[in-house]
């Protein structure tokens, strides 16, 4: 265990600030989601494309303006984008079905997966602290299943397994984004990935909401009481993802996802006082899970233990192309890169 002094670095208070923000943010679009679900409004891909919109236009309107090379091939932001596309499409697709407790805290899933995912591709190691601080949290989303079929007549949706299986499919997907945007940042450049990312997701956004949700949004009554949550989803997401690549890059995909779990105690806040609804006991044993799977977790963390493509100098790589920029990483027989990392 470290000292108190060593753990409330300014790295870490930053992180943890950041995170919460992020948490909050998260939050409000679970709230707007679930409202849209109570007014029979079941277009998730649709919410999502206003987000990638603005994305495109404020940090594509950067790139023009700047007028610099590429530093990553553009199929790799087209691949992103189809992952990050249907990720939200299954989670906000998951509201229909689940409680809004439910998603956020199975939307936790995402942890494993992306320490599973770093370990592979980015070669983190990890501790066995660690993977027991996971273990703990992961048998927390268990409990929620659990609960969710035990209260099954308190507000937990029309059909709480299949919203738990959307989430969770979400979630893996959500782990794979986080890890890729953890390597792009880090390796390529923030507004580039941001504008790409808003470029790809709009059009096959675009595409699918042309075939899965055209009827849908005709047969919407546009009052104020659906444009304000459908709109606040999209801006709330578009504060998200921008502020999370900045988190990624300077604590990783690990500390991201961690940091989002207080958006389940935000939620059962919301649960309980907007929609007055009553929050099975299971939930605070998950409750508990998590926060000491958390604890876990936490300690011993050190800072001198960084990876190496986060002390990458991003100037100095100037417009060299992508795969061009081996400094902290090694080729594989395969010509994937892969790249040395251990985090205690």
């Amino acid at each position: 265990m470290v000292s108190f002094k060593e753990f409330w670095t300014k790295k870490t208070l930053l992180g943890l600030g950041l995170g919460q923000f992020l948490s909050l943010l998260i939050t409000s679009t679970g709230f707007s989601s679930s409202e849209l679900a109570r007014k029979g409004i079941n277009a998730p891909t649709s919410q999502s494309f206003f987000n990638y919109v603005l994305l495109a236009i404020v940090y594509g309107s950067s790139m023009l303006y700047r007028r610099q090379s590429l530093k990553a091939k553009w199929y790799y932001y087209l691949i992103l984008g189809l992952i990050d596309v249907e990720g939200n499409f299954l989670v906000v697709k998951a509201y229909q079905y689940t409680s809004l407790t439910s998603v956020m805290l199975l939307d936790c899933w995402t942890i494993p997966c992306v320490m599973f995912l770093t370990w592979i591709f980015l070669k983190t190691k990890y501790r066995y602290k660690k993977i027991t601080g996971v273990v703990v949290c992961v048998a927390g989303l268990v409990t929620v299943i659990f609960s969710d079929v035990h209260a099954g007549d308190r507000g937990s949706g029309i059909n709480p397994r299949k919203g738990d299986a959307l989430v969770i499919a979400g979630a893996t997907l959500y782990a794979v984004s986080n890890v890729s945007e953890e390597f792009l940042v880090k390796k390529a450049d923030r507004i580039e990935l941001m504008a790409f990312l808003g470029l790809f997701g709009g059009i096959i956004s675009a595409i699918q909401i042309s075939i899965l949700e055209r009827k849908e949004l005709q047969s919407i009554h546009w009052s104020a009481g659906a444009a304000l949550p459908f709109f606040g989803y999209a801006l709330a997401m578009f504060l998200f993802y921008s502020f999370v690549p900045i988190l990624l890059k300077t604590n990783g995909a690990t500390m991201l996802n961690l940091s989002l779990l207080t958006s389940d105690m935000w939620a059962v806040l919301i649960r309980i006082g907007a929609y007055h609804e009553k929050v099975d006991w299971l939930y605070f044993i998950a409750f508990a899970a998590v926060a000491v799977g958390l604890i876990i977790y936490s300690g011993g963390d050190k800072d001198d233990d960084q990876p190496c493509a986060e002390i990458v100098d991003e100037e100095a790589l100037g417009n060299k192309d992508f795969e061009d920029e081996a400094s902290c990483s090694q080729r594989t027989a395969g010509g994937r890169w892969e790249l040395k990392d251990e985090r205690r």
